[in-house]
């Protein structure tokens, strides 16, 4: 059994790919958008606990998280709305301190915290070269890509949890004090998850008292499965969480390719894929070694049995199930239903709503 002491929930997470062909039931940008609302509604019906977005700059896939959630959150009011991950070093901290906790409010529009779950991260490989240092982002002398997205991520969550970030103008205010960002969310300061790959970020994520939520890939291997060396990962986190004496329970997630073969449009979707899709694979990504986990495509009980037996699965909290985004609201709305009636229950879910 898991060790975490929060229920187990599942989520869909979409990377919200659009493309121009006949082929694609999501052609373009404004089908990206208006589908990942409409599934996340479809999701809520179906007692699904989550939908989350990736974030992608520069690329056919969705870049600019708010609009998104705060649309998703004026349409639902039960599940919960995030993304995995955003790249912090895109961003102006304070003012997606501002998006965040006014689409954190709009959420919680049908009383009680908002329903943000952001996942943030150094960021992944991506189609553009240097593409931050384009938005106006360059590291300074000395400074990795990743301190200054570590760096933007203190003062975005200093941000949120009411930090004075300036100081008044006396002319105008009649005295001179630290001034926070406004509006604030509370709570939101804790619904704030790192996008880890490797164990050592694990550990720091843990000290700065944020939310693990493991990647779809791991930037080490050691020659044991995925599920294994992320289940490690998991332990590792939890140590550092206890040892920095935080008094509350973090949440886990970690993501899964989940294709249940239920009829004939199944079988001719995805039966058959080689078994570079069901076995992990060892590469290289941003010049060092990695770790991918496998696709678990198969009868819904034959996926049941296996991700019960899944290392890493058992131990978080949260199950995310990346989508086939481009099949369309109702292919989707339709995997998700099989999942949470054949497969979820086998790793401890039950169905919310």
């Amino acid at each position: 059994m898991s060790a975490t002491t929060h229920p187990k929930r599942i989520g869909f997470l979409s990377f919200g790919h659009w493309h121009p062909s006949p082929h694609s039931g999501t052609r373009t940008g404004r089908d990206a958008l208006v589908q990942s609302i409409e599934l996340a509604v479809a999701a809520e019906e179906l007692g699904i606990d989550g939908a989350f977005f990736r974030v992608h700059h520069f690329a056919r896939q969705l870049a600019s998280p708010f609009p998104l959630l705060a649309a998703i959150g004026a349409r639902t009011s039960r599940i919960e709305i995030g993304t995995g991950v955003i790249d912090m070093r895109y961003e102006n901290p304070l003012y997606m301190a501002e998006d965040a906790a006014a689409a954190d409010l709009i959420s919680a529009h049908a009383g009680g915290e908002g329903r943000l779950q952001l996942g943030v991260s150094r960021g992944s490989p991506e189609t553009a070269l240097d593409g931050a240092h384009a938005f106006g982002y360059v590291p300074g002398d000395g400074e990795t890509d990743a301190d200054l997205a570590r760096a933007k991520t203190e003062l975005f969550r200093a941000a949120i949890a009411s930090a004075g970030v300036v100081m008044s103008n006396p002319q105008m205010t009649g005295q001179s004090r630290p001034l926070a960002i406004e509006p604030q969310s509370p709570g939101l300061v804790d619904r704030i998850w790192w996008g880890s790959g490797t164990r050592a970020t694990a550990k720091w994520t843990a000290e700065q008292g944020m939310n693990l939520m493991s990647s779809t890939l791991l930037t080490e291997d050691t020659g044991v499965p995925f599920d294994e060396l992320q289940a490690e990962q998991i332990q590792v986190f939890r140590d550092a969480w206890a040892e920095a004496g935080w008094e509350r329970t973090p949440r886990i997630s970690v993501s899964r390719s989940i294709l249940p073969i239920r009829n004939d449009e199944d079988r001719a979707f995805f039966q058959g894929r080689g078994a570079g899709d069901t076995e992990d694979q060892v590469g290289f990504i941003d010049g060092g070694i990695a770790r991918f986990g496998k696709s678990y495509i198969g009868e819904p009980d034959k996926i049941a049995a296996d991700l019960a037996n899944d290392a890493a699965v058992r131990e978080a909290d949260t199950l995310l199930v990346t989508v086939p985004n481009q099949l369309g609201v109702d292919y989707n709305a339709g995997l998700l239903e099989a999942i949470a009636e054949h497969v979820a229950p086998a790793i401890g879910w039950a169905r919310k709503g």
